[in-house]
């Protein structure tokens, strides 16, 4: 799913018009069901799930690789919903 997210953003960043609308989301009652149903309805197979749950497993796998482990993460190293918004806004 991962792969899928990068597809997307890099997809929204040379795309304005899908930027908009993903940007959008972010203002709805639930931002992050808005935001996996956008990607849904545009063929990306994302879910809240799997999109709240994919930073972490990447962070732990990541962290498991340095020395055993037992290192704390950089706070936001997990939030790949709000690592897509930056770069999103950064492509600006």
């Amino acid at each position: 799913m991962e792969e899928e997210l990068m597809k997307l953003q890099e997809r929204a960043i040379k795309d304005p018009e899908l930027k908009s609308s993903l940007l959008k989301t972010r203002t709805a009652d639930d931002p992050v069901r808005a935001f996996c149903d956008k990607c849904q309805e545009l063929g990306y197979n994302i879910t809240v799930y799997e999109l709240l749950t994919m930073g972490q497993s990447f962070c732990e796998a990541m962290l498991r690789s340095v020395n055993g482990g037992g290192v704390e993460a950089p706070d936001e190293w997990d939030d790949f919903y709000e690592m897509f918004f930056d770069a999103l806004k950064r492509s600006e």
